[in-house]
């Protein structure tokens, strides 16, 4: 994976590790040479998403949850806090999970980072902008949430996530950031998630019908996950607080994306309509001035390539 990474990095801990973004967090990190501690209780990670990790030298797994206190064998100087149910599947199926990973497990993780001084990196998300009625979404956008729709146990476990590590930060000091990561794809997504990338490409190479839902015409902005990576380690190694977006600023519609999957996998497939999920926003599309400003950072990889390649690894793991 190609990182811009920083090796003055010596110990960093990866909350949620073994999920998909925080698995190729954890390689990336390695591969600069910071030894690393996944923390993750698989609630939703996968173990074999790390697998290929464990031999390595400076690689600890932790199974655990982080909604209680947790401790590592030695002091970061990099807490990255990635966990949570981040796909609706998840958050629907675990919401007092979500909730709770969102509020207390974020607290947990900048205990630890305030106790080591460590730098600490808030994974949050575009959800916190609802269905937004700015576009395209920049940082000083307040958002227009449903605060009890069936997407609020996602949407407000982040908000509060980000309430509190802005309070962490001017009540104690610690050091810390928040990266707003847009809709990322690639390998280690799982094929029942529920999120559109891998619902199409599972159904293209099976030949199914692509689900597509509403009238498909609303838009996401697809970010290659090796892109996502290096934007977050760029603003780990910043030392900016943020928040500030990562994510790609080209707009796709999801009619768009099921017909250019069904084209690459070669499927037969034909496209399905079905009925729109509560709350499910109208457009998505990050304002990426501030990174690309502050963090000289912008995605590299287009999307027929990232799409590619993501392709390639269902096809190699057709029983995900």
């Amino acid at each position: 994976m190609d990182s811009s990474t920083p090796r003055r990095w010596e110990h960093a801990v990866v909350t949620g590790g073994a999920g998909f973004v925080g698995s190729h967090l954890c390689t990336a990190l390695l591969d600069a040479g910071t030894a690393v501690t996944c923390v993750d209780d698989l609630s939703t990670g996968r173990a074999e998403n790390i697998a290929a990790l464990l031999d390595r030298p400076g690689f600890t797994f932790r199974r655990a949850s982080v909604t209680e206190p947790f401790t590592v064998g030695r002091p970061p100087d990099l807490v990255l806090h990635f966990a949570s149910p981040a796909s609706p599947a998840d958050y629907l199926r675990l919401p007092v999970h979500t909730l709770e990973t969102g509020s207390l497990g974020t607290r947990n993780a900048l205990a630890l980072a305030h106790q080591a001084g460590a730098r600490f990196v808030l994974a949050s998300t575009s959800e916190v902008y609802g269905d937004p009625q700015e576009h395209p979404q920049s940082e000083r956008y307040w958002g227009n949430v449903n605060p009890v729709g069936p997407r609020s146990v996602y949407d407000e476990a982040k908000r509060f996530g980000e309430a509190l590590t802005t309070a962490e930060a001017g009540f104690h000091g610690t050091d810390t950031a928040i990266v707003r990561l847009f809709n990322t794809y690639g390998p280690r997504m799982r094929g029942y998630d529920g999120r559109a990338v891998p619902t199409f490409v599972r159904q293209a190479l099976a030949g199914e019908p692509l689900t597509v839902t509403g009238d498909g015409l609303q838009t996401r902005s697809l970010c290659y996950v090796d892109d996502t990576v290096r934007g977050i380690l760029a603003m780990a190694a910043h030392g900016m607080r943020g928040p500030v977006n990562i994510g790609n600023p080209d707009e796709i519609t999801m009619l768009e994306l099921a017909r250019r999957i069904i084209e690459l996998t070669g499927s037969r497939s034909e496209i399905r309509y079905v009925e729109r999920p509560t709350d499910d926003p109208a457009v998505r599309c990050p304002d990426i001035t501030l990174a690309r400003d502050k963090l000289q950072w912008e995605p590299r990889v287009p999307a027929e390539e990232g799409l590619r390649r993501t392709i390639a690894w269902f096809r190699a793991h057709s029983g995900t």
